[in-house]
């Protein structure tokens, strides 16, 4: 899971692991940080600590009303133990975590668990539990469950996989969200079930969905390049201000399709970094669209695999 990295903010809020003793140190305001609760079951000072207990330590330590960003980090062994376990118990605890507006779901890095490895479940119930939440990530999609949903409020959602299921993100197409803002999908490689194809993407291209859109990620894609050509005439990117096709296998072939479909001058940003592009191509790219103050990440050249040319592509994020 090289790539990803623990949160370091989420709703804006620097992200604070929540500690049981603080030496004698204050604690940040309620309202003031991301806070970020995780146990360590190999840590074998504290390998008898649930993560249930470490919340409930937390709700008993933190104004739990003034919470407004909150990460659920490792709950165990998460490659055996869903996720639903630590969403119940946030679930059970929405009549006190009343001012709760962004939740993220599995920051896990590689030494924690690969990111194939994190079982998630039904992630939706924190949308139901929560009709103000305005942020949901959530990192891993095995056993990753979204069923369509109606949620008024949520302005982001973000979903980092090593492989989207299609399910997921036919449910997340099915939603109601009429205030989605931002929506980043990472959809991955098919040997870890990313199985989403462009027809899948139909809907949310042809701009019907989500009437509030301003940023698209359909990024870490074993397909970036079929998607980079399905983007450069797709009506949703018109109302687009930033757009993400990042860590994926992008090639020339690609970054050529965006440049002879519809202008893109209108974006503020276009994030391209992990890429296959040659040298003159990012030459072209930035020559097109810097000049009207698009800005343009273009880091992270990659060179393919061995000699196996396109074949030898391959995401940020797989395993």
């Amino acid at each position: 899971m090289s790539g990803v990295d623990h949160l370091h903010e989420l709703l804006g809020l620097p992200a604070v692991d929540f500690q049981h003793e603080t030496g004698g140190a204050a604690r940040p305001a309620a309202d003031a940080v991301a806070w970020r609760i995780s146990v360590d079951p190999f840590d074998s000072d504290r390998e008898e600590l649930t993560w249930e207990q470490e919340f409930t330590s937390f709700l008993d330590a933190v104004d739990p009303a003034g919470v407004e960003a909150l990460i659920i980090g490792q709950w165990g062994e998460t490659y055996e133990e869903t996720s639903a376990y630590p969403i119940g118990l946030v679930v059970a605890a929405a009549d006190r975590l009343t001012s709760l507006r962004a939740v993220f779901v599995g920051d896990l890095v590689m030494e924690e668990a690969e990111i194939s490895w994190i079982q998630q479940s039904d992630v939706t119930a924190l949308l139901t539990a929560f009709p103000d939440l305005e942020g949901l990530g959530v990192r891993g999609s095995s056993e990753l469950v979204f069923p369509p949903v109606k949620h008024g409020s949520l302005r982001a959602l973000t979903i980092e996989s090593g492989g989207l299921p299609v399910d997921v993100v036919r449910g997340v197409l099915d939603s109601e969200l009429p205030a989605l803002e931002v929506l980043d999908l990472w959809l991955g490689v098919s040997a870890y079930d990313g199985d989403v194809g462009l027809p899948d993407l139909a809907p949310l291209l042809a701009g019907t969905r989500f009437p509030q859109l301003h940023h698209l990620g359909l990024r870490n894609s074993e397909i970036e390049n079929e998607i980079a050509a399905a983007v450069a005439s797709a009506p949703v990117v018109a109302r687009l201000r930033t757009l993400d096709l990042s860590c994926g296998t992008l090639g020339d072939e690609g970054a050529a399709a965006l440049l002879e479909g519809q202008p893109l001058t209108h974006l503020t940003t276009l994030d391209l970094h992990h890429h296959f592009l040659t040298e003159p191509m990012e030459h072209r790219i930035t020559a097109a669209l810097e000049p009207h103050g698009v800005r343009v990440d273009l880091s992270e050249r990659c060179e393919p695999w061995g000699d196996q040319g396109a074949a030898g592509r391959y995401t940020t994020v797989a395993e």
